[in-house]
């Protein structure tokens, strides 16, 4: 499934290349949420989603992923107690919201290379870099977004959201959850890493 996602997401990869080099230069701040609060759809689903105490659903599967995932990662993260601390976060916190955990991987190599003290300078905090606007929208404004499970948890919401909202359109998800709506860049980005070092063989 993954591998058609990014089959169909990069035909059109060639196209008007000059000028997307252009745009990525000026694509310099990460604003991966830089939503506005006037989405309560999104915001009904992210105070759910904080609420929510879910668990993995089939625990064998998850540890044979974690064996692959955490060799994928130690060249970022050295410690394996840290890696396997955080894929397993990402592998729960992906299969609550119906992603593939490895497409969720590669948006956080993007965002923020595994960084869960990363900031940007519009705001966005944390692995998937959200916007700490959504904790006030959602009634969680004491909740901290460098907080793998917290991050993680809306982070995949909102790109979730996205997703259903382009109707499984990766590309066109992708770029409103970076706040690049109509331009490819970005997704060009984490497709290419999903592709390249994520997906699995």
């Amino acid at each position: 499934m993954i591998q058609l996602l990014i089959s169909s997401a990069s035909k059109s990869t060639k196209k008007n290349r000059s000028w997307l080099i252009g745009l990525c230069l000026l694509a310099t701040v990460n604003n991966a949420t830089a939503l506005t609060a006037e989405q309560p759809e999104l915001r009904l689903l992210l105070q759910q989603a904080i609420e929510s105490a879910d668990s993995f659903k089939d625990r064998f599967d998850a540890e044979v992923w974690l064996v692959d995932m955490s060799e994928r990662l130690k060249h970022i993260l050295p410690s394996k107690k840290q890696r396997i601390q955080l894929l397993k976060s990402v592998h729960h916190e992906a299969t609550r919201s119906r992603l593939h955990p490895e497409l969720v991987l590669a948006v956080i190599h993007i965002e923020s290379r595994f960084d869960r003290f990363a900031i940007s300078s519009a705001g966005a905090q944390g692995l998937m870099q959200v916007m700490p606007f959504w904790l006030k929208e959602i009634g969680h404004p004491e909740d901290n977004l460098i907080d793998l499970k917290t991050n993680l948890r809306l982070g995949c919401t909102i790109l979730k959201y996205y997703l259903e909202k382009e109707n499984g359109d990766l590309v066109k998800a992708l770029a409103r959850y970076n706040g690049s709506t109509g331009r490819r860049v970005y997704a060009d980005k984490v497709l290419n890493i999903l592709r390249t070092h994520w997906h699995k063989r």
